[in-house]
């Protein structure tokens, strides 16, 4: 048993798969996934790990995932990241320090039961190299559904992504599909758009949801929607493109507004009359002008994030068993 920086095992020791949690403060919740999660692999008659990534947490967590992994050491990791990075870096932690052949991802709270983990495996042992869900019924609140599925409208309409239910953090990965991810060195990233992207025969299956277990959701509404632009600026150039459509649409009216506003004044003279008109039309044309600066800056602040070339997480210890070959 060892406590050390992140290294990829000896592949003859890799179990055959790998369950990916990451944890920010579900102390509260962490007890009963434990006590479901572990009798459902077991059951599954197959190696496995499972990896559990700490992004930073304030809580009892790190001490609840030290505690488990010395009850289950052989089949269970910790990572332990500095900060508090956000869900999909510690997701890409996991992946990086991840051995199976297939990955898993499960979100803590227990709003994807652990007992819809065999549906995927069995997708994946079809020959499926990446399995999204589908929330049967979901027990989000009313905001936060609908937000979702208007985000989800939004998204499919300007990328070619299509994801029924992209918020479902319950997904399987093949580990092909997994490495080629870790290459991927974007700073913002959308792990399930990618594996779209890189899979070559995904499927979607349903799955039950359930709510919260207890705690709070740690997805604000703003947060939502930053995923979002992340996702979206992320994977086209199309809301640019509309954007300058726009523009020239906005710009022929405007000159002719402006010509007959000037052929007016030197044949009547000045006037008073439509004045507010003109307020109303400027303001409108401001407005346009704004929201396409802030979509600039959007695209402008992803290259600068590039830019910096910061690591987008930084793991500062790994819990984890040492194999029968590091020992000898």
């Amino acid at each position: 048993m060892n406590t050390h920086q992140a290294d990829n095992p000896a592949a003859d020791d890799a179990p055959r798969l790998s369950i990916v949690i990451p944890v920010y403060n579900e102390a509260e919740v962490l007890p009963a996934l434990f006590e479901r999660l572990y009798p459902v692999l077991d059951g599954l008659g197959r190696r496995y790990e499972v990896v559990f990534v700490d992004d930073g947490s304030t809580d009892r967590s790190p001490a609840l995932l030290r505690e488990q992994f010395e009850r289950r050491p052989e089949v269970t990791r910790v990572v332990y990241l500095q900060n508090n990075f956000g869900q999909h870096a510690a997701i890409l932690a996991g992946f990086r320090v991840s051995r199976g052949e297939q990955v898993i991802t499960l979100d803590a709270d227990l709003q994807n039961p652990p007992e819809e983990i065999p549906k995927l495996v069995e997708q994946l042992d079809a020959g499926h190299d990446y399995v999204g869900t589908i929330r049967r019924k979901r027990r989000d609140s009313l905001w936060r559904t609908v937000a979702s599925r208007m985000m989800n409208r939004l998204r499919e309409r300007i990328t070619h992504i299509r994801m029924t239910d992209q918020g479902n953090m319950l997904r399987g990965y093949h580990r092909r599909i997994i490495d080629t991810i870790n290459q991927t060195r974007e700073i913002n990233t959308f792990i399930p758009a990618l594996a779209y992207l890189y899979a070559l025969d995904p499927v979607e299956i349903t799955v039950e949801h359930e709510a919260r277990h207890a705690g709070e959701s740690k997805y604000s509404l703003y947060r939502l929607i930053r995923l979002n632009f992340d996702l979206v600026t992320g994977f086209t150039t199309w809301p640019l493109e509309v954007f300058s459509f726009i523009g020239m649409l906005i710009s022929i009216p405007s000159a002719l507004l402006v010509i007959y506003m000037l052929l007016r004044r030197l044949i009547i003279g000045p006037e008073v009359e439509g004045v507010f008109t003109l307020f109303a039309i400027n303001f409108f044309f401001i407005g346009v002008i704004l929201f396409g600066i802030g979509l600039l800056g959007e695209y402008v602040g992803r290259i600068y994030q590039e830019v910096q070339n910061r690591p987008r997480y930084i793991i500062r210890a790994v819990l984890e068993q040492k194999s029968e070959a590091e020992n000898s």
